[in-house]
Parts: C-alpha cells; sequence; structure tokens
C-alpha cells in the first residue's frame, strides 16, 4: 500500500500507524468503535493505540468521565470531558523514556446513529486533541457532525472513514486550513454527511481565523449554514436557535449602516406590539449573508477579507452572524424549521420587492415568483416589508402603497391581502434616504458625512482599519 502519499482510509490509518511518533487512545460512545476499527484493519495498529475503548452505559459513562448537568451525552460537554479525561491518563502513565519521543493524541466521538424505529435525527461531537511535538502543549479541533444516510451501518462506515481523515489532517495540513478541511472531506459526500460547527483552540490553530473556517464549510459544501456570535465564538445553529423567535434580515452589509439597525428595531417592535406575550428582549436577531450574493460582487478583490470586515463590524454591533449558501428564502424559513424555531420572520425593503417583482416580470417568472412565495409561507414564514424613499422630498413608498408591475400586482395584493407580506414602519425616518452604495463611494472617495449615516463606533473601525479601500480614490 502507499503510506507515503496515502490516498484511501485504509492507507491514511496504516500511514499513521507506521508513524514512531503518534501515539494516543480512542474513546467512542454510541456509534461504535468504528474509527479505531479502521486503525486496527489497518495493521501495525500497537504502534499507535495506546488504549481503544467504549462506555455504552450511562453509569459507566458517568463513573469515568463525570455526569452531563442537561443529562444530554451526545453533547460538546460531553465530547470536551472525554478529551480531557484521556489526555489527563496518557500524561499521568506515559512517563518512561521509551515514551519522550511520543506525540500524544486522543481521539473522542459521542455519536447518535439512526435508530431502530428511524425516528431519530443522527448526530454528533467529534474531536481530537493532539501535539505537533513531543512535551509540547496540545491543539484541539472539535465539531459537530450530522449523518443523513437512511441506514445505520453505512453511518458507522461514514464515520469511522471521517475519523480518519480529521485524524491525519490534523497531523499532515495543520498550517492550511483550507486543505484541512479538504482532506477531511475526502472520499466522502456531503450528500451523507453535514459538519455545521468547528471549533479550533491551541498552538497549531494560533493563526486562523474562526469566521474563515465558517465560510469555508459552506463554501465547500459541509453545511448550508453556520452561525458566529458577537464573542467571536462559532455555534451550533440549531442549538443556538432552538425555541427562540428569530427575525432574520439578508444583506450585504457593505457596510452596515443605520437603515439596517432601523430595519430591525422597526421589525423587532411590530412583532412585539402584535404578540402581546413577546419582549423585544426575547427576539433573536440574525444577519444573514449568503454565498450566492457573495459571489456577485465582482468588484472585490478579496473576498474572504472584504467577508471579515463586513463581520467585524456585524460582530461590535452585537449582531449574530450566519453566512448561508441558501439562494431563496424559503431555504432560510426550511432551514430555521428544522432548529424548531418558535416564531420566524424575514425582514426585506420595499426596494427589494420591487427589484424581485421587475425582474419577474421582465423576464415572465410570475409564476416562478409565487411558487418560491409559497414556499416560505406554507412553512409558516413571512415578510415584514420596510418602506422605502429614493430622496429626501420623495414620496415613502410601503408594501400596502409600493406600484409593483402589472402582471405582478395581483400577486402581491394576495400576498398582502393574506399577512404573507407584513407592512411596518420605520421607526426613524431621517434613516430612509441612506444607501450603503453612496456611503462605500464617499468611503473610498475619501469624503465627508458618511460618518452620520453609520451606527456609532463603525466609522472609527473603518477609518483605523482602512476597511472598503477607504480614501483609496
Amino acid at each position: 500500500m502507499n503510506t507515503e502519499n496515502p490516498t484511501t482510509i485504509r492507507e491514511k490509518a496504516l500511514s499513521i500507524n507506521l508513524n514512531p511518533t503518534i501515539y494516543g487512545s480512542f474513546a467512542e460512545i454510541g456509534g461504535g468503535q468504528e474509527v479505531a476499527r479502521n486503525f486496527f484493519k489497518a495493521g501495525a495498529a500497537g504502534g499507535t493505540i495506546a488504549k481503544s475503548m467504549s462506555a455504552y452505559d450511562m453509569v459507566f459513562s458517568d463513573n469515568i468521565y463525570g455526569s452531563e448537568e442537561g443529562g444530554r451525552y451526545v453533547s460538546e460537554s460531553r465530547c470536551l470531558k472525554m478529551l480531557d479525561h484521556e489526555y489527563n491518563l496518557l500524561e499521568e502513565r506515559l512517563v518512561q523514556e521509551e515514551y519522550k519521543d511520543r506525540c500524544f493524541f486522543v481521539f473522542a466521538n459521542t455519536v447518535t446513529t439512526l435508530n431502530y424505529s428511524r425516528s431519530n435525527k443522527p448526530h454528533g461531537w467529534m474531536g481530537v486533541r493532539f501535539q505537533l511535538e513531543p512535551s509540547s502543549p496540545p491543539s484541539d479541533i472539535i465539531m459537530h457532525v450530522r449523518l443523513h444516510d437512511n441506514n445505520t451501518i453505512l453511518q458507522q462506515r461514514v464515520l469511522g472513514e471521517l475519523g480518519v481523515n480529521l485524524l491525519w489532517a490534523c497531523y499532515h495540513h495543520e498550517g492550511d486550513i483550507a486543505n484541512f478541511l479538504q482532506s477531511i472531506k475526502q472520499d466522502l459526500s456531503t450528500d451523507l454527511l453535514e459538519i455545521d460547527m468547528i471549533r479550533l483552540s491551541g498552538p497549531c490553530f494560533a493563526s486562523v481565523d474562526i469566521r474563515i473556517v465558517s465560510l469555508l464549510l459552506v463554501k465547500m459544501g459541509f453545511t448550508k449554514a453556520t452561525i458566529f456570535g458577537p464573542d467571536g465564538k462559532v455555534y451550533q445553529p440549531k442549538d443556538l436557535l432552538y425555541k427562540k423567535n428569530v427575525f432574520a434580515l439578508r444583506g450585504r452589509f457593505r457596510p452596515l449602516t443605520k437603515v439596517t439597525a432601523d430595519m430591525f428595531d422597526s421589525a423587532v417592535r411590530a412583532f412585539c406590539d402584535n404578540k402581546k406575550d413577546v419582549e423585544e428582549c426575547d427576539v433573536f436577531r440574525l444577519a444573514e449573508m449568503t454565498l450566492q450574493l457573495l459571489q456577485t460582487e465582482s468588484d472585490i478583490e478579496d473576498h474572504e477579507r472584504d467577508f471579515l470586515d463586513r463581520a467585524d463590524i456585524l460582530s461590535s454591533q452585537g449582531h449574530y452572524v450566519m453566512i448561508s449558501d441558501f439562494e431563496y428564502h424559503y431555504e432560510l424559513v426550511n432551514y430555521l424549521n428544522e432548529c424548531r424555531v418558535a416564531h420566524k420572520g424575514l425582514i426585506v425593503g420595499v426596494k427589494y420587492l420591487l427589484e424581485i417583482y421587475e425582474r419577474a416580470a421582465n423576464e415572465g417568472r410570475e409564476l416562478s415568483i409565487m411558487h418560491n412565495y409559497g414556499r416560505v409561507f406554507r412553512h409558516g414564514g413571512s415578510f415584514w416589508v420596510y418602506p422605502f424613499q429614493a430622496s429626501e422630498n420623495a414620496q415613502i413608498y410601503t408594501a400596502s402603497t409600493m406600484l409593483p408591475p402589472p402582471s405582478t400586482r395581483s400577486l402581491h395584493d394576495f400576498l398582502l391581502g393574506n399577512k404573507a407580506l407584513i407592512e411596518i414602519e420605520a421607526l426613524n425616518p431621517e434613516v430612509l434616504t441612506i444607501f450603503s452604495d453612496d456611503i462605500v463611494k464617499s468611503i473610498q472617495d475619501g469624503e465627508t458625512g458618511w460618518e452620520n449615516s453609520v451606527p456609532a463606533g463603525v466609522a472609527e473601525m473603518i477609518v483605523a482599519n482602512q476597511l472598503f479601500k477607504h480614501g483609496s480614490k
């Protein structure tokens, strides 16, 4: 077999087994010892595996790793406890001279595969704590996995192969996060596997920006959406959004303006007025940036850097940022349903709606628009429509006064009459004539005055960090 440049799962496992410096333990709960089994099957496992174990019974598991406060054994907390316990044992017990040149690792996972009645959602947590140099501080990678195959045996196979790819990547691609992720994906179909969250820590990943990792997860097809918060941390979306009232605003946010803030404030106030039992603090605000929009920005030289600039600004204002690959709003609604949110609303502007209607009329796609909108509303979504004003003395158009093309007018009236489109008023009408493209032009031209169009603190960030090519023209 080719162990110099391995291309198969078995070759990767054997190559690790034959490496005299790599040594550690496997601890696997729930999905079976699928990862360790690949290393045993490859041969020469005695050179790599100090211990392989699994504790299926909860009492045994609690006695080894401690109890879980929330009672959830398939959780990030359990995976971290497994890594802590097993790595401490390696350091405590393997102190003899023969181990002084070894790089220790612990692989851990806690997974639930498809049950007998096929009534569950197979998923799990997988992690590696590893050294690249003997006696050096370890690094961690933790990720959340969803298994989509409809066969338990096939799910176990995918789990085992993913684990081998992950351990291989830790020792061969830790310096290049794009190659790291590509190596994890090797020979695995993203139709059968989803990775919707990764956390990285330790010296190996000190220079890695987790937001770029989030972007790459979506870009490479590992997941349809990922979320990071104002604290810079990555969150598992279906845990973060569970049973929350979510208002999502899709945009380029280049840059964030006072209009964005007012759109959120106006929609949330209208929602809380309608739901008397909901306080504004109980509404979760989600800023969505879809790759479908980012990929159309041909005038931007460095998309990743520009994306981070926008993310920095959103985070500074306390926003949670979703990176998605959703082309249509109904895909976002379906995803929020999967997250089992309590209520959901999508915020759009009159200007955006008019552009959609006009494009549909010009291309003869009125039925397609109706179909896509229908899928939003059929799954409990609704559009909260923010007003539009082209200039200071121009008329303000709302959802009820806007003038869509004649061929889409009956559709618009139907949606409005059935509360699929919900009209909201601007809490701060003075911001209606602010447009982000005008602000970017002013920033690049080195003009003044644009600072009054962005929230407090944003202008300082743009100037200090020379964002959006500040003063480049």
